[in-house]
């Protein structure tokens, strides 16, 4: 499954378009490097994303081309949260549409 969809489906970013534009701008990390938008996931990657001053890192438990809302949180683990200082970026820190 392409990255973007990924992030949308398991409800880590509210919108694909915002995911693709997460991605595009180098704000996703899947095994430690850069990955764009069409990237392939497969289970057991390991995600690091950064919603403007917050970085979260994942693992990819469950692929599914649907999920429901009750059942999104399922596709992943947390590993960790992370706060970045000063390094905040308003295009895409209003996380009301980053998640929900």
């Amino acid at each position: 499954m392409r990255l973007d969809k990924y992030l949308k489906v398991s409800r880590l970013v509210k919108r694909r378009t915002l995911a693709k534009e997460l991605c595009d701008s180098g704000r996703v990390e899947v095994n430690g490097r850069v990955a764009k938008a069409g990237t392939e996931i497969r289970l057991g990657d390991q995600l690091r994303v950064r919603y403007g001053s917050r970085i979260m890192r994942v693992v990819v438990e469950k692929i599914a081309e649907q999920a429901r809302k009750d059942h999104a949180s399922e596709m992943y683990r947390v590993l960790g949260e992370e706060r970045v200082t000063g390094a905040s970026d308003k295009a895409y820190d209003d996380e009301d549409d980053l998640e929900d």
